[in-house]
């Protein structure tokens, strides 16, 4: 059965996600892997004699079977990296984990994923941000993800099954306990419209290093990291970092100077490490997300240029008539205006909200 050696992969002593993956690859499956002769093992790139001379495969086929009986008794998914409904953007990770523990009915590849961390220590000041945030996210078809942690990441939790926005919380532990267990009720409502996700398996305890650890899929299965309020120190900070070092998006909202828990928020977004944000129209703003239920008339799109100026209008003319955003040098060229003068323009018309700009210089109609 590929599901007993897919799980039996993460038990092989001294392999972690990257050599397993290498693993798979070199021998084309789980089943292989297990099947290979050991003379064939030491022909694998980073493994040695001593990685083989430790390796003990029944004992890792014999802890896949009691797993494996644990995960259909409580209804969890066993999701291995190369199945279609493991999470896309995690996949693209190079240190995502092999084999993910899902519960729950969350679309791990939703149109639109976001993070939402923060200090366990969260203010009155946090909490609001955190209910303003996901009420305005509601509009978007997101899925919110948080570590389930006392503190920003219960709050983000909270507020999504209070409006019914999907969310998951990532644990650092197995699917047997809730950790901290006062979490454990907002956990159960969380089944109903989302889930939860690790990838530890049963029996593994919260220890303090399988939270950085489960801090890279927090940051890896989403489009953003949202860092609400935060410490110069803490896990809301390792995973901005580490979302930062996979090439995503990383916002944190500002707080007051001398706020402790606004330090870790303000550091960031100084460092030029985070875009500072103000409310989630500045985030569907730069992710270039369109509301879900957007149905604004084509009617009112013609009609918003009785506003502008006769520049602004041959501007908007031009952009109306390309379906692909236009540069800056291109604008020039078609306007017949000096750059100085289409850059005043441009800015006030998207102070105005009737275009927008994009990455590298190009605009688009609103």
């Amino acid at each position: 059965m590929s599901q007993l050696h897919q799980a039996a992969l993460t038990f092989i002593k001294n392999i972690g996600p990257s050599l397993a993956k290498s693993l798979v690859s070199y021998f084309g499956g789980a089943e292989e892997v297990f099947n290979a002769p050991r003379a064939k093992w030491m022909r694998v790139p980073g493994i040695g004699e001593k990685t083989v001379a430790q390796m003990d495969m029944s004992a890792a086929l014999s802890r896949a079977e009691e797993e494996l009986k644990f995960i259909e008794k409580h209804k969890i998914e066993a999701i291995f990296y190369t199945d279609s409904n493991y999470p896309k953007r995690l996949k693209n990770c190079n240190d995502s984990p092999v084999l993910l523990y899902s519960k729950g009915n969350a679309n791990l590849n939703s149109q639109h994923i976001i993070n939402i961390v923060g200090t366990r220590n969260a203010t009155d000041y946090g909490k609001l941000l955190c209910r303003q945030l996901v009420e305005e996210l509601q509009a978007y078809n997101v899925l919110v993800v948080s570590g389930l942690a006392l503190g920003i990441d219960v709050a983000a939790h909270k507020e999504c099954v209070k409006l019914n926005v999907p969310t998951v919380g990532v644990l650092a532990h197995g699917l047997d306990r809730i950790y901290p267990s006062q979490n454990r009720q907002i956990a159960e409502k969380m089944l109903d419209n989302g889930g939860l996700l690790t990838e530890y398996p049963s029996g593994t305890i919260p220890d303090r290093e399988n939270f950085p650890q489960r801090n890279r899929i927090v940051a890896g299965i989403a489009d953003a990291t949202i860092v609400v309020e935060a410490g110069i120190k803490g896990g809301a900070l390792i995973t901005a970092e580490i979302a930062n070092s996979y090439n995503r998006d990383v916002f944190a909202f500002p707080g007051r100077v001398g706020d402790a828990f606004s330090e870790g928020c303000n550091f960031l977004i100084r460092n030029n490490k985070a875009a500072l944000l103000t409310c989630a129209a500045d985030l569907a703003y730069i992710l270039g997300w369109e509301k879900t239920d957007d149905t604004k008339p084509v009617v009112e799109q013609l009609m918003l240029p009785i506003d502008l100026s006769a520049d602004e209008r041959l501007i908007f003319e031009i952009l109306q008539q390309h379906k692909t955003p236009l540069a800056i040098d291109d604008l020039t060229i078609k306007a017949n205006m000096a750059t100085s003068q289409l850059a005043m323009n441009l800015l006030n018309m998207e102070m105005q909200g009737f275009i927008r700009s994009l990455p590298g210089k190009t605009y688009r109609i609103s």
